[in-house]
């Protein structure tokens, strides 16, 4: 039973876990996006988030708690002047998983994981498009008044000579 245990070991040691990690938040920070397994996805999501929302806040003691996790001076670095520049007003959710498909060698599930905010495709598309409502199209109608106006009639004539015919 693994009650109470919520970290995914990864078939690894703790150790070869924590550089497997810091490695690849580095190469996350630096990159922006990078493809893995889905199972190390999720586990880099709970590991770089953190360290995104400690890099808001510029000080010497945040930028040396982020140093002991990511270990390289340059992801630091880019990580406290440009990322969280772009990340200053959201609140989390900094990093999206997006799916591929599976890895042909061994079927293993395969993942993107990439920094929300440098993705350009999603950012374009949402502000480019409306959200369409369902509304919308009725008001259309409406507006122009020939196409609804006939059909009322019709429905309200027939439904009169029906109650005529059953009396």
């Amino acid at each position: 039973m693994r009650h109470g245990k919520k970290v995914n070991h990864l078939g690894r040691t703790d150790s070869h876990r924590k550089a497997m990690l810091a490695n690849m938040a580095t190469s996350l920070v630096k990159h922006k996006r990078i493809t893995t397994t889905l199972a190390k996805a999720k586990a880099l999501r709970k590991y770089v988030e953190p360290l995104i929302t400690k890099s808001k806040n510029d000080t010497t003691h945040s930028r040396r708690t982020v140093f002991a996790y990511l270990k390289d001076k340059e992801a630091v670095t880019i990580l406290f002047r440009e990322i969280s520049e772009k990340v200053a007003n959201r609140p989390g959710g900094y990093t999206r998983i997006i799916k591929m498909e599976n890895r042909l060698g061994d079927n293993a599930e395969m993942a993107f994981i990439e920094l929300v905010d440098y993705n350009e495709i999603y950012g374009a598309k949402a502000a480019t498009e409306k959200k369409a409502t369902r509304r919308r199209g009725a008001s259309k109608k409406k507006a122009e008044g020939t196409e609804e106006t006939p059909a009322a009639t019709e429905t309200d004539a027939t439904a009169s000579t029906e109650e005529e015919n059953k009396d």
